[in-house]
């Protein structure tokens, strides 16, 4: 498979300069390297900009609503387990309205990768704070400033046992890919930050911002992903010095090795017979 077997027809409705270019740029580079049939894929999003990526590659696609990428998601591995299921959503559809499934399928621990474009702001709404903005920073509705602390997912997903936690940059599409792949082929639950500046309405976290600070772990010969201590201290780095790459990898039972579902026949398989279901509702009458 190649880049042009993705090829969606549609028109791309992002402002230029936004970060969300290089996401699709290496969302595609690592499908590539996958080389899976587009049929054997399933991408699925929420609302804002970030949930426009999936209409911009030629695979299947699933938009649900705000904050509920996760659900249907998981629903569809679960059915059918030979799909490769990946959410592309934003940090406020992920971590604000939709925190709560963004905590407990970390808990279950589904075999999907979920790559969050984080530009710490509410692109889609034209710029409040979201769960990740700065303290400090003032936006046309935080008019003196956000005086809330900021939301660090990846402390979040360590603290919880998430078994493959990464973080991107935008600008940086070949190393973002690399880490895609990395989170499509490890089993389980696999979350991919991603830096991704707004260009329109975040004038303080800019690509000339990023790239003074931006660091890879993996140049690091002394760091050990598997380290939990480790990696939950390097997800707090912020302001001066802010590491991208696989912050922390280890093993654990998948939900679907746990449920016993792997020993089953898929469900999209399954045969299902005719039933009669005229009088059915009478039952509840």
């Amino acid at each position: 498979m190649n880049v042009s077997d993705l090829q969606s027809h549609d028109e791309i409705a992002w402002c230029p300069g936004c970060g969300d270019f290089g996401i699709l740029n290496a969302v595609k580079k690592a499908l590539v390297k996958h080389n899976r049939d587009p049929k054997d894929i399933l991408l699925v999003s929420g609302i804002g900009q970030a949930a426009k990526l999936p209409h911009y590659i030629r695979c299947n696609c699933f938009n649900g609503l705000h904050g509920r990428a996760l659900p249907p998601a998981v629903a569809a591995k679960i059915v059918n387990r030979n799909l490769t299921v990946i959410v592309t959503t934003g940090e406020g559809d992920c971590y604000g309205e939709g925190g709560n499934h963004f905590l407990h399928n970390i808990r279950r621990n589904v075999d999907i990768t979920v790559i969050v474009h984080d530009n710490h702001i509410y692109g889609l709404t034209k710029g409040q704070a979201s769960p990740t903005t700065d303290l400090g920073y003032q936006t046309k509705i935080q008019t003196s400033g956000v005086i809330v602390e900021p939301f660090n997912p990846l402390e979040v997903a360590i603290a919880l046992g998430c078994g493959f936690v990464a973080r991107g940059y935008s600008a940086d599409s070949d190393h973002l890919a690399e880490l895609i792949l990395a989170g499509i082929n490890h089993r389980g639950f696999s979350l991919i930050n991603v830096l991704q500046p707004c260009v329109s309405f975040n004038h303080k976290n800019t690509y000339e911002w990023y790239s003074k600070r931006i660091y890879k772990v993996d140049q690091e010969a002394d760091y050990d992903v598997s380290n939990k201590f480790s990696a939950y201290h390097k997800c707090g780095e912020w302001d001066d010095r802010i590491p991208i790459g696989i912050i922390y990898k280890t093993e654990r039972t998948t939900y679907e090795d746990r449920s016993g579902i792997n020993e089953k026949q898929p469900l999209v398989d399954e045969i299902i017979n005719n039933i009669n279901i005229e009088n059915i509702l009478d039952d509840f009458i």
